[in-house]
């Protein structure tokens, strides 16, 4: 391939990122990226932990303020960031933000993953570091899990790409419940990242193309492309929703984004499965895709916050 071709634009993400024929990768705008420390505004401590110095594996822990209840136990829930498996950063400004604020709304101690990206490290090496995290954190090596943490409440949350984490999480966690996994009680799936080869009812098929395309730089190797059981937890053949590793379950979605209607999709199929959990949906109304990390104080990204609070509280 010459250089000239090799530089040719393929796609373009305005203000995320532009793939170049040659493969290759250009992250635009980057978010800051913030020092863990104690947040003045919420009283929340956070940490960084490297858990895998060859891979480079690392999380972020954030503590509640405990002042008022110092022997509380907390439950524990960890966060899988978004970004098409190919941006973002547990340490970045925006996730930073959303979860020490989700920290000290619920009274969780959280465990924000950061996880090698594509196309530099291909799926399932997300998927991987995910869970080696997810187990590491319920075996509460951590001084602040051990101390602070209940880790018989055990939850995972993510939005869009980690979302789609969640949903492998609970897979990887149902087929393996005998060899000591993770017990989960409850999952928050925020505007999940699915799809498929083909637009469901209510997809616009340019959703459907550009995720897929998406996909394929993530996961090049996928077997079936965007039909690939991860990505298309609905597809022919794909694992049986029925033994989902958790006991309850939160689906939500913006009901302008192209997303939605395969995010209804997976919770009505999860729903009508005979799993034995419950599974809760709320959509937001004029709302697009993970609306709640750009504009935090809008009335809809309060009322979901507030949502996921009742659900871990198990309203």
């Amino acid at each position: 391939m010459d250089a000239d071709a090799a530089d040719t634009v393929v796609f373009e993400a305005p203000a995320h990122f532009r793939f170049y024929k040659s493969g290759k990768i250009e992250r635009l705008n980057r978010p800051p990226i913030l020092p863990a420390g104690v947040d003045e505004a919420t009283g929340v401590t956070s940490k960084d932990v490297v858990l895998d110095a060859d891979t480079g594996l690392s999380v972020r822990l954030y503590l509640p303020n405990l002042q008022e209840k110092p022997s509380a136990k907390l439950p524990v829930l960890v966060y899988f960031h978004g970004g098409s498996f190919l941006i973002g950063s547990a340490k970045d400004t925006t996730y930073h933000t959303y979860v020490n604020a989700l920290a000290a709304a619920a009274g969780v101690i959280a465990v924000s993953v950061d996880y090698r990206l594509a196309p530099e490290h291909p799926l399932p090496a997300a998927y991987d570091d995910s869970w080696a995290a997810l187990r590491w954190a319920a075996s509460a090596q951590d001084d602040w899990i051990a101390e602070h943490g209940d880790q018989s409440r055990l939850f995972l949350s993510g939005e869009s790409a980690g979302a789609n984490i969640v949903h492998d999480m609970l897979m990887r966690a149902a087929a393996s419940e005998d060899d000591g996994s993770p017990r989960v009680e409850g999952a928050i799936l925020l505007h999940p990242w699915f799809s498929g080869n083909t637009p469901i009812e209510g997809e616009p098929p340019a959703a459907t193309m550009v995720t897929g395309m998406l996909w394929s730089y993530a996961c090049p190797g996928a077997v079936g492309g965007a039909d690939d059981p991860r990505m298309n937890p609905l597809a022919a053949g794909a694992p049986a929703l029925d033994k989902l590793g958790c006991v309850r379950m939160l689906v939500t979605a913006g009901l302008s984004d192209g997303l939605a209607a395969r995010n209804r999709a997976y919770h009505d199929a999860v729903a009508g499965s005979s799993w034995s959990g419950n599974a809760a949906w709320l959509g937001s109304d004029g709302e697009g895709h993970v609306f709640f990390l750009q504009k935090p104080g809008c009335e809809n990204a309060k009322q979901l916050m507030d949502r996921v609070v009742a659900f871990i509280a198990g309203a």
